[in-house]
């Protein structure tokens, strides 16, 4: 019976106690798989919070419906991104980096929700870390042994 090895020659769950840089990419990977699909969900249901105030009047303008239909939207897009995380996280990565750069934008835009703006600015320069982390820890195809 042969055992899958990594890049490195380590055996996964080797890499997982003794690789900090996988170790790193797993913890991103796993928040960025779990939190946006969480917060895609919620748009639906609105138990953590009530999120159409989070939309500023000009984006809310320039959609159709009403708030409250955007946010369902948004909730697809964000349980998607956390999707395409979990399946190809060099992809996903950058894919919530550009969302979380729409969400400050929009979030600029409204008075009081600064301090919202810089936290998702974080949030964004880690997405971009799980994406170029995901370089080292993935592979597009198996290696041969």
């Amino acid at each position: 019976m042969s055992t899958s090895r990594s890049s490195t020659g380590q055996a996964p769950v080797d890499r997982i106690r003794t690789d900090p840089g996988y170790q790193a990419f797993l913890l991103l990977r796993i928040v960025f798989t779990v939190a946006p699909i969480v917060f895609g969900l919620d748009k639906f249901a609105d138990l953590l919070t009530e999120w159409p105030r989070y939309l500023a009047p000009w984006i809310d303008e320039l959609v159709p419906g009403s708030a409250q239909q955007a946010m369902y939207a948004v909730g697809v897009v964000e349980i998607a991104a956390g999707i395409a995380v979990a399946l190809a996280p060099r992809f996903g990565g950058w894919l919530v980096a550009a969302w979380l750069a729409g969400i400050i934008l929009n979030l600029l835009t409204i008075p009081g929700f600064y301090d919202i703006a810089l936290r998702d600015f974080g949030l964004l320069v880690a997405a971009v870390a799980l994406a170029r982390l995901s370089i080292s820890h993935t592979s597009s195809r198996p290696r041969r042994s």
